[in-house]
């Protein structure tokens, strides 16, 4: 063997070396993240590729909604679990302790950098608000849905997955909460909520997005104030039932049977939906001062998508021992008022974390 052929082997040695040791080096630093599958419309199959508002939700499982994304091997190692296969409208309250007992074991796990949740919209807010509520970790939580089946020619879900799984192995998603990956945006799970249907862009707060996925690169610009994760006084971990909360939709001439079913049901709180500023109709006030004397708490929040339910404004709270909801739409403040309801039954002590949460 040459000289020069000696040399030509031992610099390719050392190239071969360099490259099998950079590619280990990508593959270690890489985060582990788990996809906890429960169904809804990211799971869907429409009839036709036209169906994109027409389908059957929760078909696919996790393993092939994986599958179908071979990008998330370049950000991630990713493995998934199938916690349930069902349309977000079917969730419960049992349903909600079990998916975050299971988010709250896995984020203990040394070996888990994120958890991504893969979710129907019609109750994804609820879901993430709960978590955001229950889960003591600061690693990052990220729900994701979409808006069309993956059979669509305009399906999302491919792209929310991706951008969810970048959003859980981001160091920068740590500390800020669970967060919602749809549409490139990263939202608060906190206060986003479902504002349009049928359209892609149907997710959004009153406060704003707190940045942007884009090309697998996340854009931070905003961050969660409010108490959650880490901070927050709940921990799944000690809860295993919630109370019972109902919404009664405000509107005009809606009478006041409705307060009464759900107080007779068994109801320990109900939340007011109200016109306006949480209004409620004079022919409706005596009905649920009577309901709240009998021990159950009335909970003003309002209809209206945006602003906040001011206390002692519409009506006297102090004076009638209600609570007000602050900025939460009904279905955040249901959430809120069964978690509250675990640890106290004293209005004053509802009204605080509804100030702080």
């Amino acid at each position: 063997m040459s000289l020069m052929q000696s040399s030509l082997r031992g610099l390719l040695a050392v190239v071969l070396t360099a490259a099998v040791g950079c590619a280990l080096a990508q593959s270690v630093s890489k985060p582990n993240v788990v996809v906890l599958a429960t169904g809804g419309t990211i799971a869907g199959a429409g009839a036709s590729a036209a169906n994109s508002a027409t389908y059957q939700a929760a078909k696919v499982p996790v393993d092939k909604l994986i599958a179908g994304v071979p990008e998330l091997a370049d950000v991630a190692h990713v493995r998934g679990e199938q916690v349930f296969q069902i349309a977000s409208e079917s969730f419960t309250n049992e349903k909600l302790v079990t998916l975050a007992k299971r988010v709250s074991a896995l984020a203990k796990d040394p070996a888990v950098d994120g958890i991504v949740i893969t979710h129907g919209t019609d109750t994804v807010e609820e879901t993430s608000f709960f978590l955001t509520l229950t889960v003591h970790t600061d690693k990052p939580i990220v729900m994701v849905a979409s808006m069309r089946p993956g059979t669509a020619m305009s399906a999302d879900g491919m792209l929310n997955l991706y951008n969810a799984v970048v959003l859980a192995g981001d160091k920068e998603s740590r500390g800020k909460g669970v967060l919602i990956a749809m549409n490139d945006d990263i939202l608060s799970g906190r206060d986003a909520s479902k504002r349009i249907n049928i359209k892609t862009n149907a997710f959004s707060s009153q406060w704003g997005a707190l940045g942007l996925v884009v090309e697998g690169r996340s854009y931070w610009f905003r961050a969660p104030v409010k108490r959650h994760t880490v901070n927050s006084e709940f921990d799944i971990d000690s809860i295993s039932t919630l109370p019972d909360v109902q919404i009664v939709y405000g509107s005009g001439n809606m009478g006041t049977a409705l307060y009464e079913a759900a107080a007779k049901s068994g109801a320990k709180a109900i939340i007011h939906a109200g016109t306006g500023n949480g209004s409620v109709a004079d022919y409706a006030v005596e009905t649920l001062k009577k309901i709240r004397a009998s021990g159950v708490q009335i909970i003003r929040s309002a209809r209206v998508a945006d602003g906040l339910v001011l206390r002692n404004s519409e009506q006297p709270d102090d004076k009638y021992d209600w609570v007000v909801a602050n900025d939460l739409n009904p279905q955040k403040a249901k959430i809120l008022a069964a978690v509250a309801l675990t640890k106290t039954n004293d209005p004053k002590e509802l009204q605080r974390i509804f100030w702080q949460y």
